[in-house]
């Protein structure tokens, strides 16, 4: 093999791999994959497998590379738990955007899209997009999409003890049959097969009958690479608690959820032996296991779990040599939705945290949707419905201020897909732009 072909394989170099899979570094996990070319299979960083020799190893920085290679996930390391990466995606922002929507299921699911209409949302053509793909991932967007669907699958089969119809459903298959075309397609074995292999104990079988009867949580587990300053992020947390929101004691996190309309309840605790966090998710309408992808996407992004921590350690080196105290694994605690982070913004501009988290309290309480759920009720964060049409006078803070969030409110009511950037144009929001610039990128920003 040349090092050109190499090099489109994989833009870590091959001696840095090598170290990293000897040693099963954690901090490699999610970075690269290791292709077993006597084997016909792909891993992770961290395998617990004894390890090949050097000659019968090829690296990819991606598992769609390594499977247009012809080689199938690892069945110990299971490389479908991986943390996610963003160094193989490049610097193509249309590229980056086309990544994000379909693993949000853009081309999945109930209401899939084409790939044509893909391209439309982008503003190119299908013809471009198709050629993007071939260049940085060597596979076509259709493929790209079903694959990712394939590894969501393989983890809640290993992991969960959801029934394989509902499996399929929640990884965007509208027939088991085809889900079960697909699967022993491309990985050579059936999802009865696997799931036989997994021997997995934990319950977590979706109730359709009787919504008042409790709900089981669908259990995960959701890998990072270390270090992650868990302690550091339940006290930012904990500082800003909204109650019947939020739970949070000494080593876990609990709160309600809407994310695009799914309502529920999620748990995660540190796992203290492995470099993961246990989640626990609840669904109000079971028939919402179909969104369950997308949810754990939200989860990830929540507590910035794809963070590449050797990089950000890397760019505070000019800090720290200076003398600074840097607290090691720091992450980036983020929000349940991107709406949610620009009230905190309004709410919090021109006073502490502490005065800013009694006004978000308020919010929620008098504006926030009851859910409940296992015996408890809890509130969800409050629409932008219903933040446009609230007198707000529960609140005590200028008048101008309460304008601003009400007009926030309505403009992303009108405009659902609209961006921070766009709220810049609502009046009392633009002329504090800095607030926005905190949650432009995604909805893991926090702002107060």
């Amino acid at each position: 093999m040349t090092s050109e072909q190499m090099s489109v394989d994989c833009h870590i170099a091959p001696q840095v791999c090598q170290q990293a899979r000897l040693s099963r570094d954690a901090r490699f996990d999610g970075q690269f994959f290791t292709g077993v070319l006597t084997t016909g299979i792909y891993c992770r960083s961290i395998c617990p497998a004894p390890a090949p020799h050097e000659k019968n190893v090829r690296y990819f920085d991606s598992a769609i590379k390594a499977a247009n290679a012809g080689l199938r996930p690892c069945l110990r390391c299971r490389p479908d738990s991986a943390p996610s990466s963003n160094a193989w995606r490049g610097t193509q922002t249309t590229l980056n955007r086309a990544l994000r929507l379909i693993e949000q299921g853009y081309l999945n699911g109930d209401n899939a899209a084409s790939v044509t209409d893909l391209a439309e949302k982008l503003g190119i053509t299908s013809r471009y997009l198709s050629q993007l793909f071939n260049q940085q991932l060597g596979t076509s967007p259709k493929r790209f999409a079903q694959y990712q669907q394939l590894m969501f699958a393989k983890q809640l089969l290993h992991q969960s003890s959801l029934s394989v119809t509902d499996i399929a459903m929640a990884a965007g298959f509208n027939s088991i049959r085809r889900f079960n075309e697909v699967f022993q397609q491309h990985l050579q074995l059936s999802p009865s097969a696997l799931r036989k292999q997994s021997h997995t104990a934990q319950s977590s079988q979706v109730n359709r009958d009787n919504q008042s009867m409790a709900v089981n949580p669908i259990t995960l587990s959701l890998a990072y690479r270390p270090p992650f300053n868990w302690i550091k992020m339940l006290q930012f947390y904990a500082f800003r608690q909204v109650e019947h929101m939020e739970v949070i004691s000494d080593d876990s996190y609990m709160r309600s959820f809407a994310f695009d309309g799914i309502n529920g309840v999620f748990a995660a605790k540190h796992n203290h032996k492995k470099p993961q966090l246990d989640v626990s998710i609840y669904f109000v309408n079971a028939q919402d296991i179909k969104h369950l992808h997308n949810v754990v996407i939200k989860i990830r992004a929540m507590f910035d779990l794809d963070a590449d921590m050797q990089v950000i350690e890397q760019a505070l080196t000019s800090i720290t040599s200076l003398g600074a105290n840097i607290d090691v694994g720091l992450r980036i605690p983020g929000t349940g939705n991107v709406f949610e982070a620009a009230c905190r913004a309004v709410l919090g501009q021109q006073v502490s945290v502490q005065q800013a988290t009694k006004l978000l309290n308020t919010l929620v309480q008098h504006y926030g949707e009851p859910l409940s759920l296992n015996g408890k009720t809890w509130r969800l964060f409050p629409t932008p419905t219903a933040i446009a049409q609230a007198s707000l006078d529960e609140l005590k803070m200028p008048g101008a201020r309460k304008l601003a969030l009400n007009a926030l409110g309505k403009y992303a009511s009108q405009y659902p897909e609209s961006t921070p950037q766009d709220w810049l144009s609502v009046k009392g929001i633009g002329y504090g732009s800095w607030l926005m610039h905190k949650c432009e990128d995604s909805a893991s920003q926090t702002c107060f």
